[in-house]
């Protein structure tokens, strides 16, 4: 969907941005002739509110893209049928698909078209939240957070494993079974390859849960193995916040 307008300030307005936030950004302004064009950036967008919408919704017509030297990456673009507003919001970083397990997105914010107002709102209500998830993205990258493992799968039926913390896992190859598994309170977990049955169902509805998975499986001629797993590695301690570029270039 095209705006209604594209401003002509935008590469003026990153500018006088950029030179406002913490630390030392630089900006890069660009035209789109069609949507497509955009894409490329707006694949990247880390955001999963307003940002995130309008940056996949609309046709954006241009853009500037914020750049810090750690590698950190604020797009900013008109907010559609907002005269007077931009809209800022977070790059993901370059990073394994692994790396961002857990990690909520950064999601960006509306700002005022006025630079120093603009700038100290992203410093109060963008920046923090960037901050925190880009450590915690370049964490994981170098210690990953350690997947559960997983039963071994039993043809035409459905493994069942007790993990140590009290979740259950499930895996299966019967496409019926899946019913019947979210059914009884399992959610399926991409980063952990199975189904999982929270342990804040308690031991008792736990067990109720699985009795009654394997009642309905057997109904349907699919059996059912259970073991216990084995301990996880521990994940690795949160690193300590790092000092901004800005602290650490005056520490040197």
């Amino acid at each position: 969907m095209p705006p209604r307008h594209h401003r002509t300030d935008l590469a003026a307005f990153a500018e006088g941005l950029a030179a406002r936030l913490p630390d030392s950004w630089t900006s890069t302004y660009t035209r789109h002739a069609a949507y497509h064009d955009q894409i490329a950036t707006t694949n990247t967008v880390w955001d999963m509110g307003a940002v995130g919408y309008a940056a996949s919704n609309f046709v954006l017509g241009h853009q500037a893209v914020l750049a810090r030297a750690d590698g950190a990456r604020l797009l900013l673009f008109d907010r559609p049928r907002y005269r007077h507003q931009f809209m800022l919001g977070a790059l993901e970083p370059d990073a394994p698909d692994d790396a961002f397990h857990q990690v909520p997105e950064p999601n960006g914010i509306a700002i005022p078209a006025d630079p120093a107002r603009a700038a100290a709102q992203a410093a109060r209500r963008l920046l923090p939240r960037f901050e925190d998830a880009l450590r915690r993205v370049r964490h994981q990258t170098t210690h990953p957070v350690p997947r559960r493992p997983e039963p071994s799968l039993v043809p035409g039926a459905v493994s069942l494993i007790w993990h140590p913390d009290g979740i259950v896992g499930a895996v299966t190859g019967v496409r019926e079974a899946t019913g019947a598994l979210y059914g009884a309170g399992f959610q399926y977990h991409p980063y952990h390859r199975q189904f999982l049955l929270p342990a804040t169902y308690g031991d008792r509805e736990q067990i109720a849960r699985v009795q009654i998975l394997s009642e309905h499986l057997a109904r349907i001629g699919v059996g059912v193995t259970m073991r216990p797993a084995r301990p996880a590695p521990p994940p690795s301690a949160q690193p300590a916040r790092p000092p901004s570029p800005a602290a650490a270039s005056a520490s040197r």
